[in-house]
């Protein structure tokens, strides 16, 4: 495999780089983006490329666009690269290739989105952390880390902090794993969009508007289904929508812990779930969005949430003060001026024409459940707790080729 070390003046660069271990250098000069983009454009399958500690600035995107190349930097607070004085470009690192990994290193403040992956196999994006510095902004790009039309997709142990849209963001994709990741200040934390197969495991989701969103959008190609959520802490997101005009996100009310939106076969077991003001789990359609008459329904689309499954779950707090009129008066109205909504929100909207078992099953010990009676434009609300206590068959578990760790995660055993 050969190894690529980039570096401006490469001696002298790693002399300072070992003299300042523990903080990032000064901003590079110009030739270290034109001996970066250089190396990129030149690289070969089997590359690795090695970016030393420090902090170099570039003004453009940068591309890759060859199979089987690894970037690697010396840690997500000791390798930045930073775009804010980015003049070209959207993306702050565009990637067009398959078999390909980016570890240790960071991008911050990136015009547009921090890091794209767009229709490549075998990703793996580790210890890598996406930020916008100065804190939760409409200007801020829309996604942090963001493979879009991706096979067999691992993110762990990254950061994203600051995104308009979703801080980690994997859409229209199959078999994917998302674990260990901190997402914190985006509008959505976590969002797994139109993907089939994905398992979110591991993650802290805190003070972002939503948590984790799992949502089916129209008019794409593929419908997502079979996403599994557990083991994460998704605590406090109540940070106010910052995300722009117009975009899908911007409907998602603040105070979201667990946001399921016209997906299917989602189970969310084994969570820490707390303190998101407004629930702490939603379950809609999309005939409850924002978005609902921007993007019309197609034929072919699913609308409503279906074989979602809730249990096992640990949730304490939140419901208290509500995102928006509506939910400020139906709390005052159901549960008065001290209450609380509870843990669980759904809207009530069920496929009637579909044949089979029960569309939402939410067996979670003494966790309330609230149908909104959406059909009904929400004329009569109702604590439905009881009416939906049931059980699912567990999901199975996502694999990735070559990754021993998702051997050990059993599937949810029944509740």
């Amino acid at each position: 495999m050969k190894r690529i070390i980039l570096g401006v003046a490469i001696t002298v660069a790693v002399s300072a780089c070992q003299q300042q271990s523990s903080a990032p250098a000064p901003a590079a000069d110009g030739n270290y983006q034109k001996v970066l983009i250089e190396r990129l454009l030149d690289a070969k399958p089997g590359d690795v490329i090695e970016i030393p500690a420090g902090r170099f600035a570039f003004d453009r995107s940068l591309t890759l666009r060859v199979d089987g190349v690894t970037i690697r930097g010396a840690g997500m607070d000791k390798t930045v690269l930073s775009f804010k004085g980015q003049k070209a470009g959207a993306e702050g690192l565009l990637v067009n290739a398959g078999n390909f990994t980016l570890e240790n290193l960071a991008i911050e403040d990136s015009k547009g989105d921090g890091l794209k992956v767009n229709e490549g196999d075998n990703i793996t994006i580790r210890g890598v952390r996406v930020e916008w510095t100065g804190g939760p902004k409409t200007t801020n790009g829309a996604y942090g880390i963001y493979p879009v039309q991706t096979t067999n997709v691992l993110i762990e142990d990254s950061v994203a902090i600051g995104a308009s849209d979703a801080g980690i963001y994997v859409g229209q994709s199959k078999n994917v794993v998302v674990r260990r990741n901190r997402a914190e200040r985006n509008v959505a934390g976590i969002e797994i969009e139109n993907t089939v197969s994905a398992d979110v495991y591991d993650n802290i989701a805190t003070d972002n508007t939503g948590g984790i969103l799992v949502f089916n959008m129209p008019n794409l190609p593929q419908p997502g289904h079979s996403t599994r959520i557990y083991r994460n802490k998704v605590v406090a997101n109540n940070t106010d929508n910052f995300a722009a005009k117009g975009a899908a996100v911007a409907s998602v009310p603040a105070g979201s812990g667990v946001v399921i939106n016209s997906n299917d076969k989602v189970e969310i077991f084994d969570n820490d779930i707390a303190d998101n003001q407004t629930a702490n789990v939603i379950v809609s359609s999309y005939w409850s969005t924002g978005y609902m008459n921007k993007y019309g329904v197609a034929k072919s689309y699913d609308p409503y949430p279906e074989e979602i499954y809730i249990h096992g779950n640990r949730f304490s707090g939140g419901g208290d003060s509500p995102d928006g009129l509506d939910f400020k008066a139906l709390k005052v109205a159901m549960f008065g001026l001290n209450g609380r909504l509870p843990d669980v929100l759904w809207d009530g909207y069920v496929n009637a024409k579909r044949a089979g078992g029960p569309q939402v099953c939410i067996d979670n010990g003494a966790a309330t459940t609230l149908n909104a009676d959406g059909p009904n434009k929400y004329k009569s609300p109702s604590l439905v707790t009881d009416a939906v206590r049931c059980q699912l068959q567990p999901l199975p578990v996502v694999s990735l080729p070559g990754d021993s760790a998702a051997t050990a995660v059993k599937a949810a055993p029944a509740a």
